[in-house]
């Protein structure tokens, strides 16, 4: 089955909404033209007529001047001036008669066979008492001629006018036609390519977020059902890849951990004197491989969570989260260890809901607040402070401790890296949790930056930015 493709489509629709507005256009020229062409011959069919008209009236006093003349005088050249006059009159009655429609209905030949009478009964040696009658009727009917034109002409004006209003309705309704036809087939075209468009944009947010257990499933033109495939392709190509790699982290972490345990298992009894005693310089020297085996454990642990953290932030879930509730979530989880240093945390946070992923919010969150527990000294406070701010959240996390020193401050955020400035407790942490931090807060489009206090102020204070849409 042969499918159209997307420039086809769009090729098709261009087409049909050209034919229907072009069709509209068209039409409204011949209306024009035809408007046009018909006012053109009504005013050319008034002209001639006005003309025609003004004619015979300019011929009547000539006709009346010579018949009373003849009649006083009796003078034939005066008959055959009134004769010639009669002719030429009659030659533009004829003319009147003949144009379309016989604009003043028969009026003009009255007129000529009115004034032929007259030329009869002169002929037949009219009194004064005959002509003076035929004179006053033939000026009555050279009275109605004009008027009657001018009727004649308004007419015609106003069956043009008529028509090109029967034609501006039908015009108007074929405009709408078209445009609600362009409208429709401009509807129809955009929902063809606009949802296979959606369901790509769909499919590749899938993908960005690493959900690959959806095939993907674009409906469409031909072109954009083979860009689905190819997604669809993308997306089991990655799905294997991200097999392959949890297989590798679980590999690698079997294969470290196994000797790693059986290693620290071989050295604590050693340290325990079960296969014999050990002079002091065995036994330092089985701390000493005691502590790099629990540091080296430590550091595979830590990799792994930051290779499981790089993971989830392409994960994004963005819901309605109250940011009081994850802080005193991420405080309580971490009492034990609070009370056990003595440790206060004043919570401060607008009692507001946004649009944000509250499960890695809440890992940033417990991340700052773990790094200023280990850095806090017994009995300090801290703070943890949240607002909003143009469609940002802030969040600041403020220790007592001893702070970051200028040299770490650009590296802090590096993966493995522990500043140079001692915690007051012991720590067993490596030096992920910020990097862990930053990962997680590049992912939402925010970001995490230390802020400085001063030369004379004590503590770390971590300021985190992320940004949300309503």
């Amino acid at each position: 089955m042969t499918r159209i493709s997307f420039r086809q489509s769009m090729l098709a629709g261009f087409l049909l909404i050209a034919l229907l507005l072009g069709g509209a256009a068209v039409r409204s020229w011949m209306v024009v033209e035809r408007f046009v062409d018909r006012s053109r011959e009504v005013s050319a069919e008034a002209l001639l007529l006005t003309g025609l008209v003004q004619d015979i009236a300019e011929r009547a006093p000539d006709l009346e001047r010579a018949a009373r003349q003849y009649l006083i005088l009796g003078d034939p050249v005066l008959l055959a001036r009134f004769d010639a006059t009669l002719s030429h009159a009659r030659g533009v009655a004829e003319r009147i008669d003949t144009l379309p429609g016989r604009p003043l209905g028969g009026l003009a030949a009255e007129w000529a066979l009115a004034a032929g009478h007259i030329g009869d009964v002169l002929r037949n040696g009219a009194t004064r008492e005959e002509l003076g009658p035929l004179l006053t009727a033939l000026d009555d009917l050279g009275a109605r001629l004009g008027p009657a034109g001018r009727r004649w002409i308004e007419a015609r004006n106003g069956e043009v006018l008529a028509e090109l209003q029967e034609n501006r309705l039908q015009l108007t309704g074929q405009v709408i036609a078209a445009v609600a036809g362009a409208v429709i087939v401009a509807l129809g075209m955009g929902w063809w390519l606009v949802r296979p468009i959606q369901q790509l944009e769909r499919n590749i947010h899938r993908l960005g977020e690493s959900r690959l257990d959806q095939p993907v499933q674009v409906r469409g033109p031909a072109d954009l059902r083979r860009v689905g495939r190819r997604l669809e392709w993308l997306r089991q190509r990655l799905a294997e890849l991200e097999a392959d790699r949890e297989r590798s982290l679980r590999h690698v972490s079997h294969e470290l951990k196994t000797p790693l345990t059986a290693l620290r298992e071989g050295i604590t009894l050693l340290q325990e004197q079960v296969v014999g005693p050990l002079d002091p310089a065995q036994q330092e020297v089985a701390d000493i491989l005691r502590h790099n085996v629990v540091v080296l454990q430590e550091q595979i642990e830590s990799l792994l969570r930051l290779n499981a953290a790089s993971f989830d932030a392409r994960r994004l879930s963005y819901r309605p989260q109250i940011v009081r509730r994850i802080l005193a979530q991420v405080v309580k989880a971490r009492e034990l260890q609070l009370q056990a240093r003595r440790i206060s945390v004043r919570r401060a946070a607008p009692a507001v809901t946004l649009p944000l992923d509250g499960e890695k919010l809440q890992v940033v969150v417990d991340n700052l607040l773990s790094n200023a527990i280990d850095f806090s000294p017994d009995g300090g406070t801290i703070r943890l402070e949240a607002q909003v701010d143009e469609r940002r959240l802030l969040l600041d996390c403020i220790d007592e401790g001893p702070g970051v020193a200028p040299e770490d401050a650009e590296k802090i955020f590096d993966p493995f890296v522990r500043g140079v400035r001692e915690a007051p407790a012991p720590r067993r942490g490596s030096g992920v949790g910020l990097s862990i931090v930053r990962e997680l807060l590049a992912a939402m489009g925010g970001r995490v930056a230390l802020v400085s206090e001063g030369s004379g102020a004590r503590g770390a204070h971590f300021r985190v930015e992320i940004p949300y849409e309503h």
